[in-house]
């Protein structure tokens, strides 16, 4: 497959574009500023664009089989996650490409909570509801458009670097939780299954989750 990663060189999208080429595909790694291109594999074609320019998002989707964002923005920009997912959708509906999204686990349902949200439980952090809030809006942006096949994968409760082991559970709307009551993922196994999805999709203008 032709895949474009956005975000290329953060944790998430960097992990990624390893998967992707370790499973031979023919990578365009994205990130905003040309400086981090000595961050991306020689093996990927290093490209610098914004995934919030719709102009940039489908000049770089043209030809490919697949365009997945790993973009986060920073501290006091959330709301820079709408903004890029209204451009995603609509740079990609001009080229007709598949687009996944790597979203957040804020709108999940918890188990045994009586159907509340990850953001809604008393004890979520004050200081993570700017993002889990934004990546709700990010969601709702994704589901009002009509057209584009798309995809969003949210993470588990944790997500971090780790062993990349090749399993994982997939679910819906509600948070994967294991027997200890954990909720968790390696970003190496996050990236094992977006690459699964990416390569026999399930999921079509759907949220879906994974943990272990």
């Amino acid at each position: 497959m032709r895949v474009t990663v956005f975000g290329a060189a953060g944790a998430v999208g960097g992990r990624v574009v390893a998967e992707a080429l370790a499973r031979g595909h023919e990578v365009t790694a994205v990130v905003r500023d040309p400086a981090r291109f000595p961050l991306l594999p020689p093996a990927a074609h290093a490209r610098a664009g914004d995934a919030s320019d719709v102009e940039a998002v489908a000049a770089l989707s043209a030809g490919q089989d697949l365009v997945i964002s790993a973009t986060r923005p920073a501290p006091g920009h959330e709301a820079d996650l709408v903004t890029t997912a209204k451009a995603l959708l609509a740079g990609v509906a001009r080229t007709g490409v598949r687009l996944l999204l790597v979203g957040g686990a804020a709108g999940l349902t918890v188990p045994g909570t009586g159907g509340l949200t990850v953001v809604e439980t008393p004890d979520f952090p004050p200081s993570w509801r700017p993002i889990a809030l934004a990546c709700n809006a990010q969601l709702e942006v994704c589901r009002a458009e009509p057209d584009v096949d798309w995809a969003y994968l949210s993470p588990p409760a944790l997500l971090e670097p780790g062993e990349r082991t090749g399993r994982y559970r997939l679910g819906g709307d509600e948070l994967l939780v294991d027997a200890e009551g954990r909720s968790a993922i390696s970003m190496e196994d996050f990236a094992v299954a977006l690459l699964d999805e990416a390569e026999r999709p399930r999921h079509h203008r759907a949220r879906f989750t994974v943990g272990y």
